[in-house]
């Protein structure tokens, strides 16, 4: 459950435990902030990040901070429901048909398209004249677009309590959301030198006043990238689909459910409209639907939010690294990993020492982290893998 404390007279709620030293000092940090409205909310899956730690919200007043939504700008989740019974396909149809056509299909890791997909599929809408790096960018976005990426981005096949085949996605918005990020936090960085800002610079938040120039560009920019990321993933769940389509006749596919958790918006809490920054958080007004993934192994969640004031409405984007990707590599046991993974008949992504950056045991116990946002999320379904297809 919560816990306050107050840090240079900004009040910190906090439903992580054990937080990293270095998501400690971005608290720190962030409480040195004078644009701070009401207080720091920390999501339980809460860990280190730049700038601001990953799983964190925090509302301004009048100002963005670029830093505060990250370069993986929209990055978040999708899910499907399908009429499909696990139980239903076969080893071999999941292995060589299912799994060998979605990476066909899809491109993993740092891969593109070699050819660049048609427009219909990139959002629609924006002013792409009144944008800087997205419209330099165009062309090779629409390569990116139908690509998963790397990291602890995903495509997991599930099963719920019913036997219900489901299909989810981890991915945002490729390298574009990366350029966005990085060029408007520099020019942040460059015009809070110029005004003499308060914000040390070594903190890494510079920030973009609502009335600039430069925070109306970053606005556009930042929504398109959303857009992008949400476009991203439909466009996968679109070509997933029509690979289970061919090799499961019959199958049917209920409406995708789609949530961000890296992003800025306009939004109204405790009477007073202010900019929430969620960096790895989802939003979770009463009623919405939500999706909180585990790790390789461990089950995820749809939730429904429960619209608790505290955290602006929000809750944990997933389960939180336990281990930075290094001590993971350095510390946990290839061999355990995977005969955890084994022994409940995943189909994994864990082949080299490197891969265990991603492995289960890198990250927070997924049901703890659900037990400690039982006042922000309740739970509607229950998913546990059956397999995972990593960047």
């Amino acid at each position: 459950m919560m816990e306050v404390t107050t840090i240079n007279n900004i009040v910190v709620k906090n439903w992580a435990t054990g937080l990293d030293q270095h998501a400690v000092q971005e608290v720190e940090n962030l409480c040195k902030l004078p644009f701070v409205f009401k207080h720091i909310a920390l999501m339980p899956d809460a860990h280190g990040g730049k700038g601001m730690p990953i799983g964190g919200v925090l509302a301004t007043k009048g100002v963005v901070v670029p830093n505060a939504v990250g370069v993986d700008i929209g990055c978040g989740m999708c899910a499907v429901k399908t009429n499909i019974k696990v139980d239903d396909i076969t080893q071999e149809v999941l292995r060589k048909k299912i799994l060998r056509g979605i990476r066909k299909q899809i491109p993993l890791g740092r891969a593109h398209h070699k050819i660049a997909q048609p427009e219909e599929f990139m959002p629609q809408g924006h002013n792409l004249e009144a944008t800087v790096v997205v419209a330099r960018q165009q062309m090779s976005a629409m390569k990116q677009i139908g690509t998963l990426g790397g990291g602890n981005h995903f495509i997991e096949l599930q099963r719920d309590e019913e036997d219900n085949l489901w299909i989810m996605i981890h991915s945002g918005s490729r390298n574009l959301g990366k350029q966005v990020g990085d060029y408007y936090n520099e020019k942040a960085e460059a015009l809070n030198r110029r005004w003499f800002s308060s914000v040390p610079s070594e903190i890494q938040l510079p920030f973009l006043p609502m009335r600039t120039d430069e925070f109306r560009q970053y606005w556009a920019e930042m929504s398109y990238c959303i857009d992008f990321a949400l476009a991203n993933r439909r466009l996968m769940m679109q070509r997933i689909q029509e690979v289970i389509g061919e090799v499961m006749p019959g199958a049917e596919f209920e409406p995708m459910i789609n949530i961000a958790h890296n992003y800025a918006a306009f939004e109204k809490h405790f009477g007073e409209d202010v900019i929430v920054h969620r960096k790895g958080a989802t939003l979770a007004r009463e009623g919405s639907v939500g999706i909180i993934p585990g790790s390789q192994g461990t089950c995820s969640y749809i939730t429904e939010g429960l619209g608790n004031p505290e955290s602006f409405m929000s809750c944990s984007h997933g389960a939180g690294r336990r281990l930075s990707r290094s001590e993971a590599v350095n510390t946990l046991s290839m061999e355990s990993e995977i005969a955890m993974l084994e022994r409940q008949g995943i189909v994994h992504s864990i082949r080299t020492k490197t891969d265990l950056e991603e492995a289960a045991g890198a990250y927070k116990n997924i049901d703890e982290v659900m037990e400690a946002q039982s006042d922000l999320v309740k739970i509607r379904t229950k998913l546990m893998p059956i397999a995972v297809i990593k960047g």
